[in-house]
């Protein structure tokens, strides 16, 4: 039976929880599908990927936020969820060759919570892989963040366009370049946009950053610490625009926090 596990540990970021859980999903059946194909998985059509679209695959865990006694969800997922995780983890998964945890509304997670799920995501068996799903990468700390390869998806299936992505490209490179006055430039030129272009524009720095991380772009120099402060810094952009701040503002915000060293 063959293998397609690709990393032990995801971070799946989407103001959209029910797209990061299908993609959570979708990771999750490429890594326990049956198809010989292995360009062509996951099949979607294999007893596994059918298993796991019905959410009934036995070695794929979903772990949510617990629901009160009228049935709402509670405010948080507590380390007593999280130790049961580790305490499972060592177990052999019961019908495929690997076993998936999928941890949905992550960044719910408290503190404590977190810290208990570092050392399974630096010493996971080598069956198990671990895909975690927020709202924002910036909810969940750094130490775990940096132990998962991030994918980053928008609010909809649409991809940046290029006067997007030619802007999240120059703000980056003032940043690079550590270049106030280009930057004030650019800002104020941001501070002009609709809300949909600033939307565009959060989503495509976003995506730069993720691909700058995993060396699929060019980094213009960045440390990584560097590159994942301001991929944050687009998360936390496309989250005020949630909350109808004004594209001036954030133009404002983003002249302010931009440029980190002197």
């Amino acid at each position: 039976m063959p293998d397609v596990k690709l990393s032990h540990a995801y971070l799946i970021s989407s103001p959209v929880p029910e797209r990061g859980l299908e993609k959570a999903l979708t990771l999750s059946a490429a890594m326990l599908c049956t198809s010989p194909d292995a360009e062509g998985r996951p099949c979607g059509v294999c007893r596994s990927c059918r298993r796991i679209k019905a959410a009934q695959h036995p070695d794929v865990t979903i772990v949510r936020r617990q629901t009160d006694d009228k049935g709402r969800p509670k405010r948080e997922i507590y380390i007593e969820q999280i130790r049961a995780l580790v305490a499972d983890s060592p177990v052999l998964p019961i019908d495929a060759p690997a076993k998936v945890y999928i941890i949905t509304d992550a960044g719910t997670m408290n503190y404590s919570a977190q810290n208990a799920l570092l050392k399974l995501l630096e010493e996971p068996p080598d069956f198990l892989s671990i895909i975690l799903v927020a709202e924002a990468a910036g909810q969940l700390l750094e130490t775990v963040r940096s132990r998962c390869v991030e994918i980053a998806l928008g609010g909809d299936e649409s991809e940046p366009d290029e006067s997007a992505r030619q802007l999240a490209r120059r703000w980056i490179e003032c940043a690079a370049a550590g270049d106030r006055l280009a930057l004030v430039a650019l800002t104020n030129e941001m501070g002009a946009l609709d809300v949909r272009a600033l939307g565009d524009f959060a989503e495509a720095a976003r995506r730069l950053a993720a691909d700058m991380l995993c060396r699929r772009e060019d980094s213009f120099g960045l440390p990584r610490a560097e590159i994942m402060r301001l991929e944050r810094l687009a998360e936390k952009c496309a989250l005020y625009l949630r909350f109808n701040v004004s594209p001036k503002h954030l133009g404002g915000m983003l002249s302010a926090e931009t440029i980190s060293f002197p």
